[in-house]
């Protein structure tokens, strides 16, 4: 068995199956219901109102591309927002307008995006239906922040909460209360018009509040949620001024809350999960099997810190190695979900990278176990890398081009580490996005 040409072609079945494109055009093809009660007319419930497509994600291009594949010119005006350098090819029609913006952090280009959906949503009508397709990333992508919060606001309570080592569940719960859009907002502003809305889900469990900061879905959480978050990651006292007078004011009900459960306006929006790390998972499972390896899935809820998780990875292939337990070899574990960095260091790097530098740790000398750590969308932290394939060797290759592991990982510098051993994978924007997938090859 070769252990880099079998992640390869796992790698590859996974993302095939959470294909942003096919997702949508399946799930059009499959509710013609959400449109009318006619199979044979897709607009028929519209004949006197406009379809919308609203697409904001990392996946955002190649789901309006379904869309408009599926739907054609019965589209009458689109708005696509998507991380800088993820057009992918793909080209739309002129009566939709395509934004790039800032990702994690939310830069200009975002702000003028949430201007322009504002603008767009304020138009809608009782018989108007927006269809709104939502992958990873659209919290950062539209920003559109609230009274009294600028975007240098926006940005540093970003950066502090992603070096905090926050979840992305804290993170989009302060998101919501700091934006107009988030929170079940978006479907407050189009109210009247119906809207469906197809998701790409990046969060570990699917949880619809909290993907895209949950902009078509009612917010669970509140102001005072949202300054327990700041609390607890010891972030508060390092907030913009504007951030803690807005969380404070929302907590003593000086402004308005995100739309709750239970909130009539609710009743006429759909939402469905068309694609999530759950579908991925289980593909890299069923390549690993035909590949040879005894496989198994163990978790889509892999959450925790990246160099924590890494430990338990190194003992998972010990004990396949040792006593075949939970399999024997050649075995094949595949794990998905999100881990988290504090980041303490100067250094460059993401989860995927840090993680699997750790585990390289934990495998040194080893033979014949090898490890992925992948971010799906092809982006793992603020860099260039997807994460990083490494194995026993990994170590002593770093050590002969005079790095030290151990210290680089103390400085959360992981990334020109693995680079310089050639064990960082760089696949470029793969047109998804649903969490990681930690690949586990004993033979």
């Amino acid at each position: 068995m070769n252990l880099r040409h079998d992640f390869e072609a796992i790698r590859n079945a996974a993302l095939s199956a959470v294909d942003p494109f096919a997702a949508v055009k399946r799930a059009l093809s499959q509710r013609v219901g959400i449109f009318c009660d006619d199979p044979d007319g897709m607009k028929c419930g519209l004949a006197t109102g406009r379809l919308i497509l609203v697409a904001v994600g990392k996946a955002a291009m190649p789901m309006a591309a379904a869309a408009f594949d599926r739907l054609g010119e019965l589209i009458d005006e689109g708005l696509v927002v998507t991380k800088h350098g993820h057009l992918l090819g793909y080209e739309l029609p002129s009566s939709c307008q395509v934004i790039e913006a800032g990702h994690p952090v939310p830069d200009p280009a975002g702000l003028e995006a949430g201007r322009r959906l504002i603008d767009l949503l304020e138009s809608t009508a009782e018989h108007d239906l927006v269809l709104v397709l939502l992958s990873g990333g659209a919290s950062a992508l539209l920003p559109a922040p609230v009274r009294g919060v600028s975007l240098d606001d926006l940005q540093a309570t970003t950066d502090l909460l992603l070096r905090s080592g926050a979840t992305i569940v804290e993170i989009n719960a302060v998101r919501k209360h700091l934006s107009s859009l988030k929170g079940g907002q978006l479907a407050r502003l189009a109210a009247p018009a119906r809207i469906v809305s197809l998701i790409l889900s990046d969060v570990v469990g699917d949880p619809l509040d909290v993907i895209a900061s949950g902009p078509t879905v009612a917010d669970p959480t509140s102001f005072a949620d949202a300054l327990k978050v700041l609390a607890q990651r010891q972030v508060a006292d390092r907030m913009p001024p504007a951030v803690t007078d807005c969380l404070h004011s929302g907590a003593a009900g000086e402004r308005d809350e995100t739309p709750k459960p239970g909130d009539g306006l609710f009743d006429r929006v759909t939402n469905l999960i068309v694609g999530s790390n759950r579908l991925a998972a289980t593909a890299a499972v069923n390549a690993a099997t035909d590949y040879g390896y005894h496989s198994l899935l163990l978790t889509t809820f892999l959450e925790g810190e990246a160099r924590e998780i890494a430990k338990v990875i190194v003992a998972l292939a010990r004990g396949i190695r040792a006593h075949g337990d939970p399999i024997s070899p050649p075995a094949c574990l595949v794990l998905g979900g999100e881990t988290t960095v504090t980041v303490r260091g100067e250094g460059k790097g993401g989860r995927n990278q840090e993680l699997a530098l750790a585990a390289a740790l934990g495998l040194e000398g080893m033979e014949g176990v090898g490890l992925m750590a992948l971010a799906t969308d092809g982006t793992d932290g603020p860099t260039d890398g997807a994460g990083a394939v490494v194995d026993g060797q990994t170590v002593r290759k770093a050590a002969a081009r005079g790095w030290d592991v151990v210290a680089a990982l103390r400085d959360n510098n992981a990334y020109p580490v693995l680079a310089d051993t050639g064990d960082l994978l760089r696949l470029g924007p793969t047109g998804t996005n649903v969490n990681d997938l930690l690949v586990l090859l004993v033979t």
